[in-house]
C-alpha cells in the first residue's frame, strides 16, 4: 500500500472506488486540512468525520453523542431492514441506561475465562478450514477461510444449530458483499444491492424469533444445561431482567452481523499486510510469540473497522474547533485516527512489534466491542497457523487486481487469492 503523502496537494474525492482501494492518502489530507470535515456521504446523509487521534478519542467516549437513531430524522444511517424487521434495540442503537443493562448481560458471554474455554473450538475450526484447500496449492483466503471461520463460531456461541449454520452463512455473504453505501467496484456491476441485505436480515430476523421460542421450550422442558448465548438471554429475560423477545432478537443479530465482518476483514487485510511486508512476515513466522502484539498492529494498520458507527449529538458541542449542531451526524474514522503521526511514531510502517499502540481499531469507551477478546482469539489462532501451516504462502497475482469492499463503516477485501506448496 502506497505510503500517504504529507497532506499537501488538493482536496481528495472521498467514498470513490480508488478511494476504498487506498484512503490513507486521503485522511492524511483531512488531518491536515480539514481534521473534522463537514460532507455528504454516499447514502445521501450530512456527517462530520473526525480524523485526528484525540479528537477521536474523544468523540468516542463523549455522552453528548448518542448512538440512538432517533435523534436525526433519516432511516439511512443503519443496517438495511434491520428498522424494518424489528431489530433496532441492539447495543450499536441505543445509549445507558438500556445500553448498560444489555451490555450487562451480554458480556457475560465474553469474559477472558469464557473465551479461553472456546480456543480448542476455533483452532479446530481453523484446522478444518484449512485442510479443505490445502492439497490444492491455491486457495482464496476470503471466501475459503476468513469469512467462515468467524461464522461458525459465532453461530456455535450463539446456539445455531449446525444444521442450520449454512443458512447463517448464506444471509451474512449477502451483507458482506453489500456494496455498503459507496460507489461498488466497477468490475462487479450489480452484485451486493441494499435491497438484497434487506431480505437477509428479514429472513435472520424470522429464524431468530422461531430459534428462540424453540430454546425457551428446551429450557421450559428441563434442559437446564444449555449454555449458548441465546439461553443465556433467555434465562436473564425469564428472571426478571426485563430482556423483550425483541431485545433478544436483535442482541443476537447484532452479534452476529458485528462479529462476523469485523473478523473477517481483520484476518483477511492481516494476512495481506503480511504477504506484502516479508520481513515482518518472516519476524512473527520466527516467533509466534509476537502473535498479541502483531494482532494489535494489524488493527491499528489497517483495521477491519475503517468508520466507527453513527453518532448523533443530543445538545450542541465543538470537536476540533467545529460547531456540531443538535442532530448533527457524526463519524469516527478509525482508520485515520490510527494513522494519525501526533500519536504513533511512524504510523504508516507496519511494526509488529510496536508497543506503545493504544489504536482505537475496537473503538474506545462504553461503546468498546464488546466481542474483541474473542476476535483476538480468532485472528490470532487463523495467522499463526496459517504461517505454520503453509509457510510459503504467497499472493497469487498483482496487488493491482485485489478488489476492496466499498462498505462506509467496515474495509475489507472482497477476494484474497493465494498459492502454496505443500501444507504441514
Amino acid at each position: 500500500m502506497a505510503a500517504p503523502p504529507a497532506g499537501d496537494g488538493p482536496e481528495p474525492a472521498l467514498f470513490s472506488y480508488e478511494f476504498a482501494t487506498d484512503p490513507y492518502p486521503a485522511y492524511a489530507w483531512l488531518r491536515t486540512h480539514a481534521p473534522v470535515h463537514r460532507t455528504t456521504v454516499p447514502s445521501g446523509v450530512d456527517a462530520w468525520l473526525v480524523t485526528r487521534y484525540a479528537d477521536a478519542r474523544q468523540a468516542l467516549a463523549d455522552p453528548r453523542l448518542s448512538k440512538n437513531p432517533a435523534h436525526h430524522h433519516s432511516d439511512k444511517t443503519g443496517i438495511p431492514g434491520e428498522r424494518s424487521a424489528g431489530l433496532m434495540t441492539h447495543l450499536l442503537n441505543i445509549d445507558p441506561p438500556d445500553h448498560t443493562r444489555l451490555r450487562r448481560l451480554v458480556s457475560k458471554a465474553f469474559t477472558p475465562r469464557r473465551v479461553a474455554a472456546f480456543a480448542p473450538r476455533v483452532q479446530e475450526l481453523t484446522d478444518s478450514l484449512i485442510d479443505g484447500f490445502a492439497d490444492r496449492g491455491e486457495a482464496d483466503l476470503i471466501h475459503e477461510f476468513a469469512f467462515p471461520l468467524p461464522i461458525y463460531a459465532i453461530c456455535d456461541l450463539l446456539g445455531v444449530p449446525a444444521e442450520d449454520q449454512d443458512d447463517f452463512r448464506d444471509w451474512a455473504a449477502v451483507m458482506l458483499h453489500s456494496s455498503g453505501g459507496r460507489p461498488p467496484d466497477p468490475r462487479n456491476h450489480g452484485k451486493g444491492p441494499r435491497g438484497g441485505v434487506a431480505r437477509a436480515v428479514k429472513k435472520m430476523r424470522a429464524y431468530l424469533a422461531e430459534l428462540i421460542h424453540r430454546k425457551r421450550a428446551a429450557l421450559g422442558g428441563g434442559d437446564a444445561a444449555a449454555d449458548d448465548l441465546i439461553s443465556a438471554l433467555i434465562r436473564a429475560s425469564d428472571e426478571g431482567e426485563k430482556l423483550t423477545e425483541n431485545e433478544a432478537a436483535a442482541m443476537a443479530f447484532i452479534l452476529l452481523f458485528a462479529g462476523f465482518e469485523t473478523t473477517v476483514n481483520l484476518i483477511g487485510n492481516g494476512t495481506y499486510a503480511l504477504l506484502t511486508h516479508p520481513a515482518e512476515r518472516a519476524r512473527l513466522a520466527a516467533d509466534p510469540g509476537l502473535l498479541p502484539s502483531a494482532v494489535e498492529e494489524l488493527l491499528r494498520y489497517d483495521g477491519p473497522v475503517e468508520l466507527a458507527t453513527w453518532r448523533f449529538a443530543t445538545e450542541p458541542l465543538e470537536i476540533g474547533g467545529q460547531r456540531v449542531a443538535v442532530g448533527d451526524p457524526v463519524l469516527v474514522v478509525l482508520a485515520a485516527a490510527d494513522r494519525d503521526p501526533a500519536r504513533f511514531a511512524d504510523p504508516d510502517t507496519l511494526d509488529l512489534s510496536r508497543r506503545d499502540n493504544q489504536h482505537l481499531g475496537y473503538g474506545h469507551g462504553i461503546h468498546y466491542c464488546l466481542g474483541a477478546p474473542l476476535a483476538r482469539l480468532e485472528a490470532q489462532t487463523a495467522l499463526g497457523t496459517l504461517l505454520r501451516r503453509l509457510p510459503d504462502l504467497r499472493l497469487a497475482g498483482e496487488t493491482s487486481e485485489l478488489r476492496w469492499r466499498g462498505g462506509l463503516i467496515m474495509r475489507g477485501l472482497r477476494t484474497l487469492p493465494v498459492h502454496f506448496g505443500r501444507s504441514l
